[in-house]
Parts: structure tokens; C-alpha cells; sequence
């Protein structure tokens, strides 16, 4: 069985970058249109492939990627082949379709693209013809990756939302098992300013007689989701905070090397400390609600799954770029926290996974991010700030950014470095002379780096470090 899911450094081949130039020549996946007629049409037209199989479907707003990488390592230990769609990528566009484990391979991704090619062609014209944008890149995206699933052929996809729920791309799909993750204010442009509206959204994802499966939500999003459960004659199992008694739930947490040893009560079964190689409480609460998703696909919630596959599963599945070290010496440290409430996340899970009496952080953010929210959520365990800016027109200006964290943590606080690899260079200093000056005793935790806030930002130092030949 693949340990993981691997991310494919370097330049791609010919072929996929030019399918990669074709799809970012539509429009954004952050300018999403509200429909679903439109990715509908085209699938419809290639003979709906996305019946062929059958689909886990995860919303939230965060823990999404982490909880369908455990979902899929976790079926694929069970014996299936699977599809699992993720976004967005953090090195490489074929990170997003992977099959059976792997990222898909580029002559696979080139041929399934040219195959639906004229597909989307007699989409786009008839769009165009109704007054409306043509398949953005994200529809476009949903049918390719759904293509290459029915091609495989692959027994389960695990298909994690873009943006939303309702009328994202993704909902072309039936799923007998629909996932929420923890559900916070984030894309509020497009999905509203309060949690019961964004809640709303998600949770058009929940099909007839589906199995809901969700972890802790404010009573807010839980009300529409169990509205929703209750009119779609769905199942609901919810993650419960606390007691011996009501839904699935973590038993316990104990940090481990490499990870952490987790008990957790499923929905229809208990198992004892299984590795799971992720840090992070979240992370222990991201492993049960993806054991009760494979309990509700499996068995519908009445079986127990086998703890042996169970632990083979969980050990096996990766979620690279989150709380991932990928250098030494000074440690360097990766998470794809973007938003407050995932900063939070990496603010409690820092200090447990990786001790260090000095934290440097190197901070890029997207204009459209609570820039503010993630420094607040991260100025008690990061010691000085590296501001930089992250590759791409979204990404909000080094100075600018650098000014609210100013104001939140004082000047003395602050380095601007506004290019990444001198950023990245000038935090390994940083932490070289905090370690210098603490003369620290052996055995001591040392300073570390800490890259986060954008997820662009992560993969772009991942690929700096990558190319340096260093491994964590």
C-alpha cells in the first residue's frame, strides 16, 4: 500500500503544462459562478460519468483536505481503488486527482483532458450563447477530474468541495456520505457573513437518504445542518463534545514520534490507540470523523470496521503542508492555516508537536484573508515575524501586511522581506542567532521556523526546500 500521497516537485512535462495554461486561461477558481446547470450540462453531455462510481463528499471550512486524505488512505486499506479530488494544490495541479494513492499520472491527465476537450467546447458555446461565462476553471477542473475517475475505473471517489456546497461544481455528484468539517466564516464574499449562512450553503451537499456525518459545529451550523439532514431523510451523526454518551468522539490523544497514538468512539465501533502520523488535537478530531465517514460508507453505520485495516489506513495517510517539517537544522515547519480559526488550530497544536523557546514566523497572506484574525491567532507562539508576499496577483502586498502586523505585535517584532526564498533565508538566520545567543544546553529545543498563511506561500517553500535536496 502508498504511504501517503506524494507531491510531485519540479517542472511538469510538456503536456500538462499546457492543459494547466488551458484551464487558467478560465476564470478563477475564486470567482466562482452560483450554478450548478452549467458543470451539469457538461458531464451530461460526456454520458454523466459521475454515476459510475460511488462518491464520499466532504465540505467545511476547515480540515477538509487532511479528513479526505485519511478517508481515502483509510477505503484504500479496505481493498477499493480510489478517486480523491482535493484543492487547491500546493506544488503541482495533479496533486488534485489522485488515483489509488498516487497523483495522477501526466500522460493520464493530458489524455483525459484532450477526450472531454470537445465537450467543453459545445459547453461553453452554448453558454455563451444564453448570455452566460463560459466553464470556469474550477467546472472545468470538476469534469476532467471526474473523467479520470470513470476512466480509471476507480470503486470510490472522495471528492472535496471548492467553495461552499450548494452550487459548487462538485455537486454534480450524488454522495452517499456527505462530511462536514468544522464550519467557520471564510469566503464570506461568497458564502455570507455569518456561520448559519455559510452553514446553509454547505450543507447543500446532503442528498436523499444520505449519511451525514459531521464533526463539532455551533449550535448555528449544526441547526442547518440537521434542517437540511431532516428534509433529505439523511442520516446525522455528529461528533459529541464530551461524556460516555451520544455521537462518535475522540477518547484520547497522545503525542507520539511522528504523530500521535488516538482512541476514538466510532459510530459503530470502538478503536484504541491507532497512529495517527498528523499533529495536532485537530488532527485527532479530523481521524474520527473520517472513521465514522468509512463506518457510514462501509457498513451504514452498523458495522465496525476492522481494526487492523483501520490502523494500516490511518498510518498511511499524509496531508502534506499541514503542521509538515520538511527541513533541519534550524527545523522548518509548513502549515496551510489561512484563515483565524485555522490559526487557532496551529497556535494550540505548535508548542505539543514541536517544542522551541523561539518561533520564527515566515507570514505571506491573500488579500482576501482576516490577515489581522491569523496574526492574532499566532503572536503568543511566534517570537518575530518575517512578512513576506506570496507568488500570484491575490497575494496582499508585503508592506501592507506588514503594517497590521505591526500593530498588532509592535515594530520590534517585525522583518519585511517581501521575496520568499530571501524571507525563507532570512527566518533560518533569525532562528541560527536565537540559538547563538540562548547557548542553549544539549538536549534543549532549539529555535525553529514556522511558514504559514497562505497556501501558495507553503508551496512555494516546500519547492525552495525541495530543490536544496533537505529532508525533515
Amino acid at each position: 500500500m502508498t504511504a501517503g500521497v506524494p507531491v510531485p516537485h519540479g517542472p511538469e512535462d510538456d503536456g500538462v503544462a499546457q492543459v494547466e495554461s488551458e484551464l487558467y486561461a478560465r476564470i478563477g477558481e475564486q470567482a466562482p459562478e452560483r450554478r450548478l446547470a452549467a458543470t451539469r450540462r457538461a458531464v451530461e453531455l460526456l454520458g454523466d460519468p459521475q454515476h459510475a462510481f460511488p462518491v464520499i463528499h466532504i465540505t467545511g471550512t476547515n480540515g477538509k483536505t487532511s479528513t479526505a486524505r485519511m478517508i481515502e488512505s483509510i477505503v484504500r486499506a479496505h481493498g477499493l481503488r480510489t478517486g480523491l479530488m482535493t484543492s487547491p494544490h500546493l506544488v503541482s495541479i495533479r496533486e488534485r486527482i489522485v488515483i489509488d494513492g498516487e497523483p495522477i499520472r501526466p500522460e493520464s491527465f493530458v489524455e483525459n483532458w484532450r477526450d472531454i476537450q470537445p465537450y467543453l467546447t459545445m459547453t461553453d458555446d452554448e453558454l455563451r450563447a444564453a448570455g452566460q461565462q463560459p466553464l470556469t476553471f474550477f467546472e472545468a477542473l470538476t469534469v476532467l477530474a471526474i473523467a479520470c475517475f470513470a476512466d480509471a475505473p476507480v470503486d470510490v471517489a472522495v471528492i472535496e468541495v471548492g467553495m461552499g456546497g450548494e452550487w459548487d461544481s462538485t455537486n454534480v455528484v450524488d454522495g452517499q456520505v456527505a462530511v462536514f468539517t468544522p464550519i467557520a466564516i471564510d469566503h464570506a464574499k461568497q458564502l455570507g457573513n455569518t456561520v448559519a449562512e455559510i452553514a446553509r450553503t454547505k450543507a447543500g451537499i446532503i442528498k436523499p437518504s444520505a449519511a451525514v456525518v459531521s464533526a463539532r459545529q455551533t449550535p448555528e451550523a449544526l441547526g442547518e445542518l440537521e434542517r437540511a439532514a431532516a428534509l433529505s431523510e439523511a442520516t446525522l451523526a455528529v461528533e459529541a463534545t464530551s461524556g460516555p454518551n451520544g455521537g462518535f468522539r475522540v477518547l484520547s490523544d497522545t503525542p507520539a514520534v511522528g504523530g500521535q497514538l488516538v482512541s476514538v468512539q466510532g459510530v459503530a465501533g470502538r478503536y484504541d490507540d491507532l497512529f495517527v502520523p498528523l499533529f495536532g488535537a485537530h488532527q485527532a478530531e479530523n481521524a474520527a470523523v473520517a472513521i465514522a465517514a468509512v463506518e457510514s460508507f462501509l457498513g451504514r453505520g452498523s458495522q465496525p470496521l476492522d481494526e487492523d485495516v483501520l490502523s494500516e489506513g490511518l498510518a498511511a495517510a499524509t496531508s502534506p503542508g499541514r503542521l509538515q517539517p520538511i527541513a533541519q537544522q534550524p527545523t522548518v515547519v509548513v502549515d496551510a492555516a489561512h484563515n483565524p480559526h485555522g490559526a487557532r488550530a496551529l497556535a494550540e497544536a505548535l508548542p505539543v508537536a514541536f517544542p522551541s523557546d523561539h518561533v520564527v514566523g515566515v507570514l505571506g497572506v491573500l488579500a482576501d484573508k482576516d490577515a489581522r484574525g491569523i496574526v492574532r491567532a499566532l503572536k503568543d507562539v511566534v517570537a518575530t515575524f518575517v512578512v513576506t508576499q506570496p507568488p500570484g496577483p491575490r497575494a496582499l502586498d508585503a508592506d501592507a501586511f506588514a503594517a497590521i502586523v505591526v500593530d498588532e505585535v509592535g515594530p520590534d517584532r517585525v522583518v519585511v522581506e517581501p521575496d520568499v526564498e530571501a524571507a525563507l533565508a532570512e527566518a533560518r538566520t533569525l532562528a541560527e542567532d536565537a540559538d547563538a545567543e540562548a547557548d542553549l544546553a544539549e538536549g534543549e529545543p532549539g529555535a525553529m521556523v514556522l511558514v504559514a498563511g497562505s497556501i501558495v506561500l507553503i508551496g512555494r517553500v516546500m519547492d525552495l526546500v525541495h530543490g536544496e535536496g533537505e529532508s525533515a
